[in-house]
C-alpha cells in the first residue's frame, strides 16, 4: 500500500444518525475518537446519507436525529479544533465520488460484500430491493477515499469493506494512474532529490520489488515524503514507481481495529435501542437510577436471602466495567452468601453511571441552550471537510478526462 501523503495519518470515522446516543456509542466508539483525535488529522462524520438506504420511506427525523448526534459529540469532548466534524451530505463531493466510482467498480464486488445479506436477512419487513442498499459499501468507499483517509477505525465484522475499498482504490490507481510518459517522469523526479538520496531511493526500490522487503518501503515512503523540493505531484509518482508503474491517486486504507465494546445492555444483551435496553447519555439521575433499580439480575435469587451467581446476572457485567476490584470482590462474596441484596448490588454501578454522565450532561445543556454556536461549529466543519474534498476530486477529475478549462 502507498501510504497517505499527509502527516500524521488522516482517520475517517462516520456514524448513522439515530438521535441522542447512549453508553454503547461512549464506550464503543466515542472514547475511541476522543484518543484518535489527539493523535491523527480526523473527520468524523453524521452519515445521513447513509441513513437513507434503509430509512428512505422515513426520513421525517433524520434532521433532528443529526442534531442530537452532534450535540452529544461534542458533549462527551469531541473538539472541532482537533478533528473536522461534519454532515455527509453537505459535502456533494462524497456523491460525485460514489457516481464515479461506479463506473469502475463490478457488480460482483457488491454482491458479496458479507453484511449485504445479512442485512436483507435482519430486515425483512423492509423492501431493500435497491441500488443504494446494495450500493452502500460503494458510498462508505467514497467516503473513506475523498479524503486519502490512512486509517478506518472498525470492528471485525466490517474489514471486509475496508478491503473492498482497497481493492477499489488499487482499480483506480491502475486505470487512471497510467501517464503515457510516467516512468521518465518519476526518473526526472528522483534526480530533484539530489545524488545521495536518488541513489538511496534506488536501493530500497530495488531491495522492495526484487526481495519483497517490506522494511525497505517504509523507509523509501518516509524518505520521498520528506523531500521539501518536490511537488506533490512529483512525490506521488515516485511513491507509485516504488511499488510499480503508476501513481496514487486515491491511497488505499488500512482497517484500525477498535476493541469490541463490552457495554452490555440493561438485560445483558448487546446496548441497543431495538432492543430497548439502553441508558442515555442524557438519562437524567432519576431515569438512571429507575432503570438500573429494575434491570433483571440472576433468576435463582427469588429471595432476599437466596444466594446467587454474579456471572449469570447483567449487573455484574455493569461492575466488569465500573467498579473497581474491592468493588468487585464485594459482590462477589455478597452475593454468592446473600449477604447483600439486588439492590445494594445496584448501587456502586447508580452511582458511577450518574458520575460519569454528568459532567456531559452538563456540557449539552450548554450545547442546546445555545444551537447557533452548533450550527456555526458544524458549519465550519462542513467547509473544512469541503475543501479537502475538493483537492481529491479535482485530481479525479483529470485523471479521468474531465477536466475542463
Amino acid at each position: 500500500m502507498t501510504l497517505s501523503l499527509s502527516t500524521p495519518p488522516r482517520v475517517l470515522s462516520g456514524m448513522r444518525p439515530t438521535g441522542q446516543l447512549h453508553l454503547g456509542h461512549l464506550h464503543g466508539v466515542l472514547n475511541n475518537w476522543l484518543t484518535l483525535q489527539y493523535e491523527y488529522r480526523c473527520f468524523f462524520f453524521a452519515a445521513d446519507w447513509h441513513a437513507l438506504t434503509t430509512e428512505y420511506e422515513n426520513t421525517q427525523h433524520i434532521t433532528q436525529h443529526v442534531w442530537d448526534m452532534i450535540v452529544d459529540w461534542l458533549s462527551v469532548g469531541i473538539n472541532p479544533n482537533e478533528a473536522t466534524v461534519f454532515i455527509q451530505s453537505k459535502v456533494p463531493e462524497h456523491a460525485e465520488l460514489h457516481l464515479l466510482l461506479s463506473m469502475i467498480t463490478p457488480l460482483s464486488w457488491l454482491e458479496r460484500v458479507p453484511t449485504y445479506k445479512d442485512q436483507q436477512q435482519k430486515l425483512k419487513d423492509r423492501d431493500l430491493a435497491n441500488y443504494g442498499f446494495l450500493g452502500y459499501p460503494l458510498l462508505q468507499s467514497a467516503d473513506i477515499l475523498i479524503y486519502r483517509a490512512g486509517l478506518v477505525p472498525v470492528g471485525e465484522d466490517q474489514v471486509a469493506h475496508i478491503e473492498m475499498t482497497r481493492e477499489i482504490a488499487r482499480r483506480f490507481n491502475y486505470i487512471y494512474g497510467r501517464e503515457p510518459d510516467f516512468e521518465e517522469r518519476a526518473k526526472e523526479a528522483k534526480r530533484k532529490m539530489g545524488k545521495k538520496n536518488a541513489k538511496l531511493y534506488k536501493e530500497l526500490r530495488k531491495r522492495y520489488q526484487e526481495q519483497g522487503d517490506g522494511e525497505a518501503l517504509s523507509t523509501a515512503q518516509a524518505l520521498v515524503n520528506s523531500q521539501q523540493n518536490l511537488t506533490l505531484g512529483d512525490k506521488k509518482r515516485l511513491l507509485g514507481y516504488l511499488e510499480g508503474d503508476t501513481r496514487t491517486i486515491l491511497p488505499e486504507p488500512e482497517a484500525l481495529l477498535t476493541k469490541v465494546s463490552k457495554m452490555p445492555g440493561l438485560d445483558g444483551q448487546k446496548m441497543s435501542k431495538s432492543y430497548q435496553n439502553t441508558i442515555s447519555l442524557r438519562d437524567n439521575p432519576v431515569q438512571i437510577e429507575t432503570k438500573i433499580r429494575t434491570m433483571p439480575t440472576d433468576p435463582a435469587r427469588v429471595r432476599r436471602t437466596d444466594p446467587g451467581t454474579p456471572e449469570k446476572c447483567p449487573v455484574w457485567q455493569f461492575h466488569q466495567i465500573y467498579s473497581d476490584q474491592k468493588t468487585q470482590e464485594w459482590v462477589q462474596a455478597g452475593c454468592r452468601s446473600a449477604d447483600i441484596g439486588c439492590l445494594d448490588c445496584k448501587q456502586p454501578i447508580i452511582d458511577a453511571v450518574q458520575l460519569e454522565l454528568k459532567p456531559i450532561q452538563e456540557r449539552a445543556a450548554r450545547y442546546t441552550d445555545d444551537p447557533d454556536m452548533v450550527r456555526s461549529l458544524l458549519s465550519e466543519g462542513c467547509e473544512k471537510a469541503r475543501a479537502t474534498a475538493r483537492e481529491t476530486m479535482e485530481e479525479v477529475r483529470q485523471v479521468m478526462g474531465l477536466h475542463y478549462r
